[in-house]
């Protein structure tokens, strides 16, 4: 990594914490900082009298209704793989470093308008095959205007990161260094407990170098409509349909143009102490000459209780997403989770949300600031004559046997925040091979770990 770039990351560094410690004890823990950072809630600071300089730099008021703010994050992972792909004969430990710096500012006309920009610089160090997820010298991570012409509608046009719903199936791909933006024109509706979203979407294609990216390519695209409805008490239904057109994706059974319709519901909310987040999803369409007939069910419980004085939440997961049955029948089954999020099971990112089911149970305690989460997750192939797929829906292990049972991975997460802003955590996992994988020459335990410390300002 060059001179310049290490000072840039520990200039801002020093430039996010200058502010003092009283300034963040202050007002820091009245300001709700949000994944996406348009988000964000400084509405704490209006009418603050003789604000500091921390204060000023988070919401400048100007004109009657206008404000500007200032924001961003610093990350640092360290990342290491032993037996990365689930083999001893080739050199595949390796430990790698990564840096992320976001900075945005937000602009508020009037009643009306707003304008948000967002910067990014990202780098890794130490790996041996970097993707363009990894590293991004300098790219225009977000930059969008609004306008609302009432209480109800808003437009937005340009560039955005995007999460709809749980993230299932549209995320911001926080788990690696460089999201996920989409040049895109959205317009909402908003009316008591009901909002409707619909958009128009292109991915941007991240390259290594500075403003680089590639964007605007129609050969792949995403529409949606999505409709959120809050019911009575704490539940709410999300229904969507969402159209994705994409040339030569490639499946176990070839490469191909793949014309994709989504429909989907989702339940979620929480009764009592119990939390809930179920989600179905039907495909259609066409994969070159072939019908597309896909799936997925996902059923998420969360359990609040109490060993004695020690809260606990008990978690199970499950869910099964279609694979292809037949290569030969003119039909593909292979469910395509569109834009899922990088980590779907974890940061080691294995196996990714095609051809499988799984059961998920969790234990995750708290105590102070500290959270501690063990989980566990077993592994079977839907179909046995379709593969595996990565995270990013690219086939990583094809379908060589009939074995059904794909592997056991046990993980752990130990977080830490010290105050909405600053938070460090270690996650590990273990990935013992199953059958298809063992069959396959794939037959040594995988050991994943990173480390993460992020500062948001």
């Amino acid at each position: 990594m060059s001179p310049y770039r290490i000072l840039l990351y520990w200039g801002l560094v020093g430039t996010i914490l200058a502010p003092g410690r009283a300034a963040f004890a202050q007002e820091e823990a009245k300001l709700a900082f949000s994944l996406l950072r348009q988000n964000d809630d400084v509405s704490a600071l209006i009418g603050v009298e003789n604000p500091n300089a921390y204060q000023r730099l988070k919401r400048l008021p100007f004109g009657e209704f206008g404000s500007l703010s200032f924001g961003g994050s610093y990350r640092f992972q360290a990342e290491m793989f032993l037996n990365e792909q689930f083999s001893q004969e080739q050199d595949q430990s390796d430990i790698w470093y990564l840096n992320r710096v976001m900075v945005h500012a937000h602009a508020r006309f009037a009643r009306h308008w707003q304008v948000y920009a967002e910067l990014n610089t990202s780098s890794v160090v130490s790996k041996a095959n970097p993707t363009p997820v990894d590293e991004d010298h300098f790219s225009l991570n977000q930059a969008f205007v609004e306008y609302c012409p009432n209480d109800r509608f808003n437009v937005r046009v340009g560039r955005e990161n995007i999460r709809l719903g749980s993230g299932r199936l549209v995320d911001v791909r926080e788990g690696p260094n460089v999201r996920l933006s989409f040049d895109m024109a959205q317009m909402t509706y908003v009316q008591g407990a009901t909002q409707v979203m619909a958009f128009a979407g292109v991915p941007v294609r991240n390259r290594f170098g500075s403003f680089d990216n590639e964007y605007l390519h129609f050969d792949e695209y995403l529409t949606a409509i999505y409709w959120t409805q809050r019911l009575k008490g704490n539940t709410s239904v999300d229904v969507y349909v969402m159209y994705k057109d994409e040339q030569n994706k490639a499946w176990n059974v070839g490469v191909g143009r793949d014309q994709r319709v989504s429909a989907g519901i989702r339940h979620f909310g929480q009764w009592k102490d119990l939390s809930y987040n179920n989600e179905f999803v039907y495909q259609t369409g066409r994969f070159g000459d072939q019908s597309i007939v896909g799936w997925t069910a996902s059923f998420n419980l969360t359990q609040r209780v109490k060993l004695g004085d020690f809260p606990l939440q008990l978690g199970l997961k499950t869910e099964g997403i279609s694979g292809d049955q037949d290569p030969d029948d003119g039909r593909l089954g292979t469910f395509d989770a569109l834009y899922p999020r990088g980590a779907y099971f974890g940061r080691v990112a294995r196996f990714g949300p095609s051809n499988l089911y799984d059961i998920h149970p969790s234990v995750e305690a708290a105590l102070g600031p500290v959270m501690m989460q063990v989980d566990y997750v077993a592994f079977w192939r839907w179909s046995v004559t379709d593969g595996v797929y990565g995270p990013p829906l690219i086939l990583d292990y094809p379908s060589l046997n009939e074995e059904r049972f794909i592997g056991h991975q046990l993980g752990t997460i130990t977080g830490v925040e010290f105050a909405p802003h600053v938070a460090l955590e270690l996650e590990t996992n273990l990935i013992w091979p199953g059958a298809f994988l063992a069959d396959s020459g794939l037959d040594d335990t995988l050991f994943h770990a990173v480390f993460t410390a992020e500062v948001k300002f």
